[in-house]
């Protein structure tokens, strides 16, 4: 069922059994596994089904610290969110994700990647993928011509990945509309959370939109669904019964969080063609790619963050801007546009040269976790948008293990690929001094919002329980990868879908008993 918020009447009191507050990938994911069920499940989206600049205007905010994208154009504010325009690419975290490492700053999650896996099967059929299979000898034999370079796989091992091409405000939204237990409202931007008189559970949400109406949301469970700044914002905000915001009596709210270092890190050139469609992909088109990865083992003998090594041709990516230059623009239409015009570019300077020995050459990227650090957070105020609510700032800050982290990666890569004697591998100037820890102006994130409201079972180190329940609210939870304690190399969606089905489950569980 579908109601726009916009068209209720003034004042009107919306009632019903879980109250999910944001429609992007979590949020929809949870309230799809409600359908049919004998709950009323209230699903409110400050968007409707289309882009409009004023309502995603309400994301704009400020940024300091490493330099970042506009925060307007870092998400999308409709039904489905970001998956609007998302690349797909889906691949478990590892078990050494969640584990305790004494040379990474507060990690450790209070849960395994055991304890993930078969939400993470759940969350594949979510995001139509393939079986729940990223081991290569599986897809060597699904797919052809996945000839992987004959690298030592104690050292570098073959992280596979699959592609998604759901849009969730496409491919969901006749499903939602039309179940009868599931009331979606649109243009219902939360701007306040109200608790009881000991802040020990909520009892309402206000919603308000451009439309001038205010509505108040009743329910027995809350879960805020809204991504890392935004979950992070509402709680911050949400002020008038506790100073510092709701969950927040130990100031950890907004901290922590984490992006993906998306960065061009050194050249790969072979000594001869290697033909193989492993390390490449194309959307809608390639079912499984790979990158390179560092073992578990040598991570741990090394004391490195975890991140992966990816292929593009040399011929194109010297002719390609960082995307940190190119989407600077607040409006993500425009953003992305520019985007695909300096891509459209750089291909064509390609095709003049892409013969001889370039064209066994390629640009090395990494995506490497951010270290977990207090300092990099979200903030609220003094500016407020347009219905009242203190806009976010987010400061991202990054440290000297993520340098070290990558130098090293590539020093194994090197001497592997030195060893199988098939190439040599060359750093980018930033890397060559091991002791300078600056960054190029070209480091980006890869628009993975993450942290902000972390998992701990000690309420001083995290936001969320194991369960996702806010520390000292009964009834309030935080969906998706504002509770990830460490961030993996791997795009948060796959894992932020499990971990909101793992709490789908346990809501469903409490409201049995």
């Amino acid at each position: 069922m579908h109601i726009d918020a916009r068209k209720l009447e003034n004042n009107s009191v919306i009632e019903g059994d879980i109250c999910i507050i944001g429609a992007g990938a979590a949020g929809v994911s949870i309230a799809l596994d409600w359908i049919n069920s004998p709950y009323k499940v209230i699903l409110l989206e400050g968007g409707g089904f289309e882009y409009d600049d004023k309502v995603q205007d309400l994301y704009a905010g400020h940024t300091t610290g490493q330099k970042y994208y506009p925060l307007k154009a870092s998400r999308l504010h409709l039904f489905g969110g970001t998956t609007g325009h998302w690349a797909g690419m889906c691949s478990p975290f590892d078990p050494v994700d969640f584990i305790k490492r004494d040379w990474v700053p507060d990690s450790g999650w209070p849960i395994t990647r055991k304890e993930l896996d078969p939400f993470y099967a759940r969350a594949g059929e979510k995001l139509k993928l393939g079986p729940y299979r990223f081991d290569f000898d599986f897809w060597n034999k699904e797919v052809p011509n996945l000839n992987r370079f004959p690298l030592d796989e104690n050292v570098i091992w073959t992280k596979m990945w699959q592609f998604s091409q759901a849009r969730f405000g496409t491919l969901y939204k006749e499903t939602v509309t039309n179940a009868k237990n599931l009331h979606l409202y649109t243009y219902a931007n939360v701007v306040n959370i109200l608790a009881n008189e000991r802040v020990s559970s909520i009892k309402e949400v206000i919603v308000k939109n451009y439309a001038g109406k205010t509505h108040t949301v009743r329910a027995k469970h809350f879960i805020l669904a809204c991504g890392a700044i935004q979950n992070a914002r509402i709680l911050l905000a949400s002020n008038t019964q506790a100073p510092q915001g709701l969950g927040n009596d130990h100031d950890v709210v907004g901290r922590y969080f984490m992006e993906h270092l998306e960065i061009a890190s050194a050249e790969l050139w072979l000594l001869k063609p290697f033909p193989t469609d492993l390390y490449s992909w194309k959307y809608g088109v390639t079912r499984a790619s790979a990158e390179m990865a560092v073992t578990e083992k040598v991570q741990i003998e090394h004391r490195i963050l975890n991140g992966t090594a990816s292929l593009t041709p040399l011929s194109f990516s010297r002719h390609a801007k960082p995307r940190i230059e190119t989407w600077q623009d607040g409006d993500p239409r425009k953003s992305l546009a520019n985007l695909f015009k300096d891509w459209d570019a750089a291909a064509k300077e390609a095709e003049k040269e892409n013969k001889g020995s370039i064209s066994r050459a390629f640009q090395l990227s990494t995506r490497i976790e951010q270290a977990p650090n207090p300092n990099s957070r979200v903030t609220i105020g003094p500016e407020k948008d347009e219905l009242g609510v203190l806009r976010a700032n987010l400061h991202w800050e990054l440290t000297a293990l993520e340098k070290r982290s990558i130098r090293k990666i590539y020093e194994l890569i090197g001497q592997q690929m030195g060893i199988a004697g098939i190439g040599r591998i060359k750093l980018m100037d930033f890397l060559h001094d091991g002791n300078e820890n600056s960054w190029p102006e070209g480091v980006n994130g890869g628009w993975h919002h993450m942290g902000t409201t972390r998992m701990s079972e000690d309420p001083r180190k995290g936001v969320v329980n194991s369960d996702c329940q806010v520390h000292g609210i009964t009834n309030l939870h935080v969906a998706g990868s504002a509770c990830y304690v460490t961030a993996g190399a791997p795009n948060p969606t796959l894992t932020l879908v499990a971990l909101s089905l793992r709490l789908s489950d346990h809501i469903r569980e409490s409201m049995g008993k």
